[in-house]
């Protein structure tokens, strides 16, 4: 299996034994709905389940000193009063005879995690536990966590393992300062925190936790602290800061074990905490499944970050690019502005368990509802990955659960596209167009996810006109294309994003009915009206050997860069900020004839062009291509992590140049492009098509 689970009940054991509006809401159920919501969706029964065990003193002993370990085994005989009385002595802690138990079957779990993965019994896995840790120092409680689970999962790794670096990426809304403690002087644990902060002004209330506290001595740069300043960050938010600052970090770092201290307590639905059953238990299902790999939902809401985002997002890289050649190489001239630092103690401006509490909890139960309706969860499509490779079908070996297509789509449409191009009237070339449409209007009707089609040399360009005229004609409301290689884009397709005129369809619907396809009319691909840019319906992007041209805001091209961290500059700084600004339906993965890509290039970049899309992703290659890269294509569209970039070299000079000219040019109009507030007057704006206006609709 490829995901593991696991958990103990016994963890649900420990509770509050008095009143204390505070800790209320730490409370067994957080457990039990999350197991229960993933029996609910068939997702526990698809993961190898394992039984907790308890951590062993001495591996506690990793992290904790012996007299707090002491002080906590002592905890098992106190009496109520006395465990009220020692409770009081921490921050948002309260103790319960069974507590020592729990707390060690909840780094039981994780070290248990961390040797299925390890050993390779699994690819991932879950650990659900109670209590959390990401706030416990060595000899302290605080926060509700009593022993530090990840820290000491860390530790374990290093240990047990030989791991020399290991990545920690801690999505609490609450500053995870017991982990940053732990590890801020090693630069062997690499420490990333995304936080609400507001200046100092919510809990913890530490000095510590802004972007400007980066480790100390050799461990300098391997803490990174991204403080949200604003209340209500959303999607664009996020996004950015995953693609402008973890993952450059990231991939230069090259982790052999990533850890998530997850905690969901920015979710929609949560007012504070992450303590509403139904938001925590829905999050831990969404996490359960992205294991698995399951197509991820489309984003929702627009995808512009909010100033406030922009402005941490530039502080931290400020506070990073002397210790990250990734942060020094994406066009930004990032200026650290202190913030204005008032550390006394305020209350949050959400108290738990106070009648504003109870209202936000009810807006939020609101907004959670309403997100649940727009998302019409259904369960995951038993086959999600479809192939059509004819020549390379004999010698490719594909998992099990990707289905190998056999069909065609109808003689009469296959032919009438084929008129559209000469070169497409050949055999060859027309068969693998019919194989092409049929595995096309798989992904258009909903009845695959994705997949792979192969195409001969001289009708590569040619297909990929047809397959984006077909998609937009049968559905898909707005189509990104990535061509990579010597691919051209279709000559009539205009500047500013709208589809090639419909040019056969009269015909089409003539041969074949007296009505146009029910593809043309209804499809599963529903439109997401928060775009940016509405009536704009093709981004072509090109990646190939030529030298960047002036864009316009919906014709992309730049330069196959020729190093890993050059490559990965441009997908994570370019393409994927396009990507998810334009929110497409579908996006369309073109190699065409020298397009250069090594295998594990080629599978990051379909791997991370899943997510816009929600899973759509249809990939042309060469029937020229060898069977290997088809193969491990056809692995990370069904969700498998894609292979080792191998060693990171840095992009060249050109490269990194080509880069910071097509940022500038066009992150005035492509928000998700910017990595930094405005400063000064308003940039130029693109060339967005002639007639059209030059500014966002």
């Amino acid at each position: 299996m490829r995901t593991a689970l696991v958990y103990h009940e016994d963890m649900t054991a420990a509770q509050l034994l008095w009143e204390d509006p505070e800790c209320e809401i730490e409370r067994p159920e957080r457990l039990t709905a999350a197991l229960e919501r993933l029996r609910q969706w068939g997702l526990e029964q698809r993961c190898l389940q394992l039984a907790a065990r308890e951590a062993s003193e001495a591996e506690l002993g990793l992290v904790h000193s012996p007299e707090y370990v002491s002080l906590l085994r002592g905890t098992q005989t106190l009496s109520t009063r006395e465990l009220q009385a020692l409770s009081g002595q921490y921050d948002a802690v309260y103790f319960h005879p069974s507590t020592f138990h729990c707390a060690r079957l909840a780094v039981g779990a994780a070290l248990q995690l961390v040797d299925a993965v390890l050993t390779g019994a699994v690819h991932n896995g879950l650990a659900l536990v109670r209590p959390p840790g990401h706030h416990s120092q060595r000899a302290a409680a605080n926060g509700f966590c009593v022993f530090n689970n990840v820290a000491i999962a860390a530790k374990y790794a290093k240990q047990r393992h030989g791991l020399h670096r290991i990545l920690i990426v801690d999505w609490d809304v609450h500053h995870g300062q017991g982990i940053q403690y732990i590890f801020e002087d090693d630069p062997s644990v690499l420490y990333f925190s995304w936080h609400r902060y507001e200046h100092g002004h919510f809990w913890p209330y530490l000095r510590e936790s802004d972007a400007d506290a980066v480790g100390q001595g050799q461990g300098r740069g391997f803490t990174v602290n991204l403080p949200w300043n604003q209340v209500g960050m959303g999607n664009a938010d996020y996004v950015a800061a995953f693609l402008h600052v973890l993952l450059p970090v990231a991939f230069e770092f090259d982790p052999e074990l990533v850890l998530i201290s997850a905690g969901f307590d920015s979710a929609i639905g949560d007012p504070e905490g992450g303590y509403h059953l139904e938001s925590l238990s829905q999050s831990v299902c969404m996490v359960v499944k992205a294991l698995l790999g399951d197509p991820a939902l489309p984003l929702s809401g627009p995808m512009e970050p909010h100033h406030s985002a922009l402005e941490s997002i530039q502080s931290v890289r400020a506070a990073q690019a002397p210790h990250w050649k990734s942060l020094q190489q994406q066009g930004s001239t990032p200026i650290l502005n202190p913030s204005t630092y008032s550390l006394e103690r305020r209350a949050s401006p959400v108290s738990p368990g106070g009648p504003k509490f109870k209202a936000a909890e009810a807006q939020a139960s609101a907004a959670l509802s309403s997100l649940l309706d727009q998302l019409h969860l259904n369960p995951t499509l038993p086959v999600r990955t479809a192939v059509a490779l004819t020549a390379l079908d004999a010698a490719l070996v594909l998992p099990a659960d990707v289905l190998r297509q056999e069909g065609s789509a109808p003689q009469e449409e296959t032919r009438a596209w084929a008129r559209v191009h000469k070169a497409l009237a050949q055999d060859k070339a027309l068969t693998a167009l019919g194989r092409v449409l049929h595995l096309l209007n798989g992904i258009l009707d909903g009845q695959v996810s994705s997949g792979i089609a192969a195409t001969p040399e001289p009708a590569a360009a040619p297909t990929l006109d047809v397959v984006i005229r077909h998609s937009l004609s049968h559905g898909a409301r707005r189509l990104l294309c990535v061509a990579v290689g010597q691919l051209d884009r279709p000559a009539d397709l205009a500047d500013d994003g709208s589809p090639p005129p419909p040019l056969l369809w009269s015909g089409l619907w003539r041969a074949n009915s007296s009505s146009p396809p029910a593809r043309a009319r209804s499809s599963p691909l529903t439109p997401r009206a928060c775009s940016l840019f509405p009536g704009r319906r093709n981004l072509w992007l090109n990646i190939r050997g030529k030298e960047a041209a002036a864009p316009s805001m919906f014709q992309v091209s730049v330069p196959l860069p020729g190093t890993t961290g050059g490559f990965v500059s441009c997908v994570l700084a370019l393409v994927l900020p396009l990507a998810y600004g334009f929110q497409p339906d579908l996006v369309l993965v073109a190699l065409g004839p020298a397009h250069g890509l090594q295998a594990p290039q080629a599978a990051l970049l379909a791997s991370l062009l899943r997510g816009p899309a929600g899973g759509r992703v249809l990939v042309l290659l060469e029937q020229e291509s060898t069977s290997q890269l088809a193969g491990i294509l056809a692995r990370v569209l069904q969700g498998e992590a894609p292979p080792g970039l191998g060693p990171f070299s840095m992009a060249s000079p050109e490269d990194t140049q080509a880069l910071i000219y097509l940022r500038g040019q066009l992150e005035a109009e492509w928000k998700m492009l910017q990595v930094a507030g405005e400063a000064g007057g308003a940039r130029p704006r693109l060339n967005t098509g002639s007639g059209g206006s030059s500014s966002p609709q």
